[in-house]
């Protein structure tokens, strides 16, 4: 198992005048985010104890320690949460973290080089893996975290199987005709 910290959520806004917040929770299930110990921040030097009340609006509705007003709870907005990867447990056949992808290859089905794996984001329709470096596009691309544009992943093997939608490329349709 690789060393490090996994994020497991993201504080998204206050709720009420008393210090709680709506977290965005990524564990499978979402209340689940307060079962793992304190959580830090990115940097691991600043650490969390949070206590998931419920959830509401698809979010996880928290306490966090020393957070005792909306004023406090404004301040966290954003605030990204991780857990150290030893308290988390082992991913199944088949399973990973996303953490576990970043710096795979990304290789089309067709053979063409897509880059590295380089992030995911959510922005709320879904989640997308951002490929760059590679020969393919030159520029950082998004594509659908899906079984679509993402039909195989093989982690001990190093890479990932990408066959973006139409259009990702600059220039549409036809420029992907052209390479």
């Amino acid at each position: 198992m690789a060393e490090g910290r996994i994020l497991l959520g993201v504080v998204a806004a206050p709720h009420g005048v008393r210090g709680l917040v709506r977290i965005r929770s990524y564990t499978e299930e979402p209340m689940a985010i307060a079962s793992y110990g304190p959580l830090s921040d990115e940097t691991g030097h600043k650490q969390y104890r949070v206590e998931a009340l419920s959830t509401v609006k698809g979010a996880v509705l928290a306490r966090i320690e020393g957070v005792a007003d909306r004023t406090a709870a404004e301040a966290i907005r954003g605030l990204r949460l991780y857990a150290e990867r030893s308290v988390l447990p082992a991913p199944d056949e088949g399973e990973w973290y996303e953490a576990d992808l970043i710096g795979l290859a990304a290789v089309g089905r067709d053979g063409r080089d897509w880059g590295k794996v380089i992030a995911f984001h959510d922005f709320g329709a879904g989640s997308t893996m951002e490929v760059s470096g590679g020969v393919a596009s030159r520029s950082s691309v998004m594509l659908p975290f899906n079984d679509d544009a993402v039909p195989e992943i093989d982690v001990a093997g190093g890479k990932v199987v990408v066959d973006p939608p139409d259009g990702v490329l600059a220039g549409g349709a036809e420029k992907e005709a052209e390479d």
